[in-house]
């Protein structure tokens, strides 16, 4: 059965906030990961069609939202980027430019370290979204990637379906992937990571 109500306490930042069914009863969380794709991002005050059901822990969440009197394309070919590939092509990539001598293995370390530490981040920024706790900041995602935690976070991207939809995140993201590969580019052509590894290491 699906129910009516009007959105509030929306925080876009965050992409959740609540509905309150008309009629009164209790709220329920929404979620933008739960809006049919295609929708625009909700503001408070929207009139939305959703399923209410109950988490395992008795919290009421809205399911399958959709907007009211909204009619939205069905997507034929829906294209969808292959984050996962593109992040788990990037640490193989590196892995076998180490293995050839082309890259210093302190390099890729940093690479998979950071990946590694990037995909927890969006795994308990997930986590929290869906139990309305304390999240990590957007600003703490894009540092992470941008020093070179840009593959985990594709492939987190991807697994949690979290960050995906959100278009400023994503234009963000996507300038700090830029970034950090023209910088390691740097690093590597102006032969300063090879000095610099030299010295550590001497």
């Amino acid at each position: 059965m699906r129910l009516a109500g009007r959105v509030t306490d929306w925080d876009d930042d965050r992409g959740f906030g609540f509905v309150a069914p008309n009629g009164g009863g209790d709220r329920a969380f929404v979620h933008i990961n739960e809006f049919q794709r295609g929708s625009r991002r909700p503001i408070d005050g929207d009139l939305i069609s959703y399923r209410a059901v109950r988490d395992p822990k008795g919290r009421l969440q809205a399911r399958e939202i959709r907007h009211a009197g909204q009619r939205i394309q069905p997507q034929h070919q829906p294209s969808r980027l292959p984050r996962a590939a593109i992040g788990a092509a990037a640490l193989l990539g590196l892995m076998g430019a180490t293995a050839l001598g082309l890259v210093p293995f302190v390099l890729t370390a940093v690479y998979f370290v950071l990946s590694v530490v990037s995909y927890a981040m969006y795994a308990f920024d997930k986590a929290a979204a869906g139990r309305d706790a304390r999240r990590t900041p957007e600003n703490s995602l894009h540092l992470a990637g941008l020093l070179g935690g840009w593959p985990g976070a594709l492939i987190a991207q991807q697994q949690f379906r979290h960050k995906t939809i959100k278009q400023p995140f994503q234009v963000v993201f996507w300038v700090t992937v830029i970034l950090n590969i023209a910088g390691t580019w740097w690093l590597l052509s102006s032969g300063f990571l090879s000095e610099l590894t030299q010295s550590l290491s001497g």
